[in-house]
């Protein structure tokens, strides 16, 4: 934490504005997705190449040293701060849920051709689930055709929202479709590896998120027709998509409600600074009665969400993702939502200025309020809570 707070200090913040200037020179260039160099240039200022050594994912134990949930949390925490940042330590989204997928259920040949280039950060990825033609956050919906024929899977089939896909260095889809929709509902979804070069792969559009790109990383509308890929490229077993997608979601709930904490954390210190600087009325707004319950409230806030989210990572650490899923559940619910509400009361402190591009903080809300949707809608997350207290109530009556 030390080491990558220091490193925050000395090449991160400094470099917040000439990064946004860099992407609007590609803007204005006409090439949006051109490789962003300031961060290869951060990740190579230590004396080593890498001044904070890489951190795997917490899964990747038998990859690259990975290290605990409850040890990473706090750093997703750090990297929270600045929505670039974790690309700089090769620990950004969707690759880091890719990474641990790879590790998890990918045989050792997979492994070599993909998850090592991952994890050295030669090459980017993407996740194709979400469909732009059904209600995606119920994963049995996914309509995509994964069809076998002879040594080759043909698959078919339109996403959407396929973060990662618009980076310029990103390599390999990870595809959910169906292979079997006459089997059982949870068995009928499987995931296959599509490099992104294979014949039939069209990224047809980008998807703006409140406006703005995410270049270079990107959210893609993608199509792919007829596409064929070796049935060597299939990920655990036919039907065992369903599976996969709860085991690969888990971990990367933790990190998401990290980060948002880290946005939170941030936005509650630019509220503060702005109200002691500024004097409205006769008085500075810090000395007004509405700033002191908003900022006690966010204190309170990110702190019961903080530990709420370390209290789930220990969960999942020692009894697994599944006994854990409660509190997973719980924390994507409570933590983005904390956040959008610490960062709107920051905006409001900023006045005029809180909406426009001079602060981190309308890009920050638009974030945090796309995470309640991402990897499952809080609507599906309060439904599995609810279920699972009904259940122990049950039990308990039963008994």
């Amino acid at each position: 934490m030390a080491r990558l707070n220091a490193f925050f200090d000395e090449h991160i913040y400094p470099n917040e504005e000439r990064y946004h200037h860099e992407l609007a020179q590609n803007r204005r260039a006409g090439d949006v997705w051109q490789p962003l160099k300031l961060i290869e240039r951060a990740q190579g200022r230590g004396a080593q190449g890498r001044p904070v050594e890489h951190v795997s994912a917490p899964s990747l134990q038998g990859a690259r040293g990975g290290i605990s949930n409850l040890d990473y949390a706090p750093l997703c925490e750090v990297m929270g701060r600045v929505s670039w940042s974790g690309e700089v330590f090769n620990c950004s989204a969707p690759d880091t849920g890719n990474m641990e997928t790879l590790e998890r259920y990918a045989t050792d040949a997979q492994k070599e051709e993909w998850l090592e280039p991952l994890l050295d950060g030669k090459i980017r990825s993407a996740f194709l689930m979400t469909e732009p033609a059904v209600a995606s956050s119920d994963a049995t919906n996914i309509q995509c055709s994964i069809i076998r024929d002879g040594d080759h899977y043909v698959i078919n089939g339109r996403k959407w929202f396929s973060s990662g896909a618009g980076n310029p260095n990103c390599a390999i889809f990870i595809v959910m479709g169906k292979t079997d929709p006459d089997a059982a509902r949870h068995q009928q979804q499987s995931m296959v590896l599509v490099p992104r070069a294979t014949p039939g792969v069209t990224v047809l559009r980008l998807l703006t998120v409140f406006g703005y790109d995410d270049a270079p990383h990107g959210h893609m509308e993608v199509v792919l027709e007829n596409v064929r890929v070796p049935v060597a490229n299939i990920l655990l077993g036919e039907g065992r998509g369903f599976e996969i997608a709860q085991g690969r979601l888990g971990p990367g709930r933790i990190h998401h409600c990290m980060r948002s904490i880290g946005a939170a954390e941030r936005a509650l210190e630019m509220m503060v600074d702005r109200l002691q600087a500024r004097v409205a009325f006769g008085k500075p707004l810090a000395e007004q009665s509405v700033w002191h319950e908003r900022i006690a409230e966010s204190r309170c806030m990110i702190d019961q969400a903080r530990l709420l989210t370390l209290n789930a990572a220990h969960r999942m650490d020692t009894a697994g993702n599944k006994a854990a899923r409660a509190e997973i559940a719980m924390i994507k619910v409570v933590a983005p939502n904390m956040s959008c509400k610490v960062v709107d009361w920051a905006i409001q402190a900023h006045g005029a200025a809180g909406i426009s591009q001079d602060f981190w903080l309308a890009e920050a809300y638009a974030h945090q309020r796309t995470v309640r949707i991402v990897d499952g809608p809080d609507e599906v997350h309060r439904n599995a809570i609810a279920k699972i207290e009904l259940g122990k109530r049950a039990a308990v009556k039963k008994a």
